[in-house]
């Protein structure tokens, strides 16, 4: 009885690089442009399937005059603000900041405060868990009075960060990082 029944195997489907829906889905999402370059450069076959113009003529072949025109349309407008989308977040990279910020907490004691991390895409709780053992240091997260997260370092390692971060995590710039010492002059110390 085995031996008449066919055996059923899994299908295999390929998922895109980019938007991580298989690639028949990719014009739904908003990286579209994307998707296809990634699919053209990965699965040449599969992009020919789908996007070669021949493929786009027969998709379309059953549309009306006026569908077409409105699936023109919509693709021009998702093709617009899925670049708009893309120079936003190149702006506000390129306006993010990482400060790193050096605060007294007792007479000789200091901790380093570093904050704007997350504009970059990193996780702060992998960072800060790379500087404690870099340091050899305690490191955590914790939440600004703002709003946002900054990574605490004990001990004052402001420009040792500054090294780190342009060392190990290469996307943030150099121009990027500035560098606060919040620490009281001597002489506004001795006049109070």
């Amino acid at each position: 009885m085995a031996d008449s029944e066919a055996e059923t195997h899994g299908r295999h489907v390929t998922y895109c690089g980019v938007c991580t829906l298989p690639p028949e889905y990719c014009e739904y999402g908003g990286t579209v442009k994307k998707c296809q370059d990634w699919l053209e450069k990965n699965h040449p076959s599969l992009f020919a399937r789908i996007w070669s113009p021949e493929a786009l003529e027969a998709a379309t072949a059953a549309l009306s005059v006026d569908a077409k025109d409105r699936a023109a349309k919509d693709a021009k407008k998702k093709a617009a603000k899925a670049e708009a989308a893309e120079q936003k977040q190149a702006d506000k990279l390129a306006n993010s900041v990482v400060t790193i910020k050096r605060i007294e907490r007792n007479k000789r004691k200091f901790v380093t405060s570093v904050s704007g991390l997350e504009a970059f895409g990193l996780e702060l709780k992998k960072v800060a868990k790379d500087f404690g053992k870099k340091f050899a240091t305690g490191s955590s997260v914790t939440k600004t009075p703002s709003g946002g997260e900054e990574i605490v370092v004990q001990g004052d390692v402001s420009p040792e960060i500054e090294e780190f971060l342009l060392e190990k995590y290469k996307e943030i710039p150099e121009d990027n990082i500035e560098l606060v010492d919040d620490k009281k002059s001597k002489k506004a110390a001795a006049a109070g």
